[in-house]
């Protein structure tokens, strides 16, 4: 009994979650919302857990182990140790480590004669490999012809069809691997300072009451320690016999869910090679990744991996066995292992890394509840990927267009642009007012404010910003560089369109026009997700962006050029379209970029904390030195280029400069902090 007390329900650590999330946005770093629900947020009190890694997660392509995949699952493991969370770990891997072995030895075996023949064999079979008709043949007959010991014992007199030696040949890889294994993970883990022991089980461990509690004990004893039991089928003896449905379990993935069920596993993940369930093969175009996976779910299976024995469709079987009604184990999510941060995701602390995998729960929960009520806000919000998609498609059809008209085109664009800005500058304070009045009441802090508000002088400027863009010459087709790599072989360096741009940028509507400046002047296609406190402010600015594109280019070219996302739906959708999108620029806080970078294919032009800079130097006079400092601070000091660190030549003191700087900030109301050193001169 007591072996089973600590699972005694999930259901009261997902009502405490609830509870405490009730009304409450989820929040990660610096405040930032995150694609998070409540029903996966609800995960991360789970006490105990258990993680199954497959062979397509614990090998490479090759047959040998993934050092990546299998390091960031050590450290993510080793975290949820720290933070008391038992975790029971299920390995595949074995047999696959162990062929790497039985080919080595074999080959070190084998005679000068034999090592000839083999040579000859066809590509990709050698000694130690797995058996074929014609191998074993050649195989008895060279024995005969060595006169070695081993020949007395002739595989005739044994079971000697093709699945049988396959079957102890698998066995003796298993055992050859386990061990290769567990020396990986010891020395993996070793680093995270988390102990290991290693649990070998058959069926007949879970059909023999006595030894499943026996089996129970021992993983409850080496838990309650702290200790993480690496469970795996002992191949060596059950000789990975090619089970049916009739068996108690038929690969690992089924294993899991016959342990989470009976060792008071809370929540189950199994990692695999794709990102989740999808409802269709992923390798086809427009699959969708489902967030949850409902009994009736339309699921197209494709072909499994073949490095494991089982598939999407055993995942899909183990999963909903490991949640079915009456037991502990109240959900499973499928996710990808090659993500590196797929466990710290789920069940870590920090919900920055966004939801990733297919969520299934047990049918009737309070849980199952609430995860079907997260599916439905989702649902209504819109499929943001497929408004997305249809965008930015769109502006990389328009976007060609323009790069095959005359730049005399694209400079017309852009003062037509600075125009309406001027032209229209009523209908875009009116929208921005609307912000401000909601910025205020809903509490926004005044930094955040200050970027909101668009004046009458932001707008101007930002017309004359355009029209300099405008007057600079043609920035495509520019040689930058020219070498002769070779005798006829000429490499040049030219600049040439990136194609589509997905820009997020948080609370400054001012940063639309600007962008689409760049962007039209370079050529290249646009798909923005500006931040909600601006929503009425960007969609003013967007509307009078894409008229001026239309009336300047005399409607050649379309305002889908420029498309701007407005629906409520989750960051993380867009973040998924790495065929129609070619980079990604996130402007705004470090937390907004970190977020971006954890979840996406999409190459992101990044940026760390804006701590800025001005040096004054010993040359520069105290009017010009006072001016451009003072100017750098409060010409704008919500801006992420606004002056924070002032560096002064040892020699400005002497000279009365650095006084004279330090003065007018003073005069212009800046405090100044002086650092140690300076504070000393």
């Amino acid at each position: 009994q007591s072996s089973f007390s600590v699972s005694v329900s999930f259901s009261s650590f997902y009502c405490l979650a609830c509870s405490s999330l009730r009304n409450k946005p989820i929040k990660s770093e610096k405040g930032m919302s995150t694609p998070e629900t409540r029903s996966r947020a609800a995960l991360r009190t789970a006490r105990r857990v258990l993680v199954k890694a497959g062979t397509s997660v614990v090998a490479n392509e090759n047959g040998k182990p993934s050092l990546t995949r299998l390091g960031a699952i050590a450290e993510q493991i080793g975290e949820l140790s720290r933070r008391g969370i038992e975790v029971i770990f299920v390995s595949s891997g074995a047999v696959g480590m162990g062929k790497s072995l039985l080919r080595k030895q074999g080959r070190m075996k084998m005679s000068f004669e034999e090592l000839q023949i083999d040579s000859g064999r066809p590509d990709g079979i050698s000694a130690g490999s797995p058996p074929t008709e014609g191998m074993y043949s050649r195989s008895n007959s060279l024995k005969k012809s060595t006169g070695s010991f081993s020949q007395l014992l002739q595989l005739d007199e044994r079971p000697h069809t093709l699945a049988d030696r396959k079957g102890h040949y698998d066995s003796a890889c298993a055992a050859a691997g386990q061990f290769e294994m567990m020396n990986l993970y010891h020395s993996l883990f070793s680093h995270t300072d988390v102990a290991l022991s290693q649990i070998l089980v058959t069926q007949a461990d879970f059909i023999d009451p006595k030894r499943l509690e026996t089996l129970a004990y021992s993983i409850e004893r080496l838990l309650s320690l702290g200790i993480v039991p690496i469970i795996n089928e002992n191949d060596a003896v059950s000789g990975n016999q090619g089970y049916t449905d009739e068996n108690v379990f038929s690969d690992n993935d089924s294993l899991a869910a016959l342990c989470a069920r009976n060792f008071g596993a809370e929540v189950v993940l199994l990692l695999t090679d794709v990102d989740g369930v999808y409802d269709r093969p992923p390798t086809e175009k427009n699959a969708k990744l489902l967030p949850m996976y409902r009994t009736g779910s339309e699921v197209a299976i494709g072909a499994k991996s073949a490095q494991g024995r089982g598939g999407m469709a055993s995942k899909i079987g183990s999963a909903q066995a490991a949640v079915a009604p009456g037991s502990s184990c109240n959900a499973c999510v499928v996710v990808s292992g090659s993500d590196l941060n797929s466990i710290r995701a789920i069940l870590g602390p920090d919900p920055k890394y966004g939801c990733k995998g297919t969520l299934f729960v047990t049918p009737g929960t309070e849980l199952e509840k609430q995860a079907l009520a997260d599916l439905a806000a989702d649902t209504t919000n819109g499929d943001v990927s497929e408004e997305a998609r249809i965008a930015a498609t769109s502006a990389r059809n328009e976007a060609r267009k323009l790069q095959a008209m005359p730049y005399q085109v694209r400079q017309d664009i852009l003062r037509a642009v600075a125009q309406a800005l001027l032209d229209r500058k009523d209908e875009l304070l009116a929208a921005n007012a609307i912000d401000l009045e909601a910025a205020e009441k809903d509490g926004v802090a005044m930094v955040l404010k200050k970027r909101l508000k668009l004046t009458d002088e932001k707008l101007s400027t930002l017309a004359s910003g355009l029209r300099q863009i405008a007057d600079l010459p043609d920035p495509l087709g520019v040689v930058k560089s020219k070498r002769e790599v070779a005798d006829g072989l000429e490499l040049s360096l030219i600049t040439v369109p990136i194609g589509v741009l997905m820009i997020i940028f948080e609370s400054r509507p001012d940063s639309m026009p600007q962008i689409a400046a760049l962007a039209l002047a370079s050529g290249n296609g646009l798909l923005l997700k500006g931040g909600k406190e601006a929503t009425q402010s960007n969609a003013a600015l967007h509307r009078v962006i894409g008229d001026a594109i239309e009336s300047g280019s005399g409607g050649e070219i379309k305002r889908d050029i420029i498309a701007l996302i407005t629906s409520r739906g989750q960051v993380a959708d867009m973040l998924s379209l790495d065929d129609v999108i070619d980079l990604v620029i996130p402007r705004g806080s470090n937390a907004l970029v970190s977020y971006i970078k954890a979840n996406t294919r999409i190459p992101v032009l990044g940026h760390a904390d804006g701590v800025c800079h001005v040096y004054v130097d010993s040359s520069a006079t105290a009017e010009n030195a006072s001016k451009l400092v003072v100017d750098a601070k409060i010409d704008y000091p919500s801006a992420c280029n606004a002056m924070e660190t002032l560096l002064l030549h040892k020699d400005t003191i002497q000279s009365g400069v650095a006084s004279s700087v330090l003065m007018a900030l003073r005069v212009a109301g800046v405090k100044c902090l002086g650092g140690p050193t300076s504070m000393k001169m």
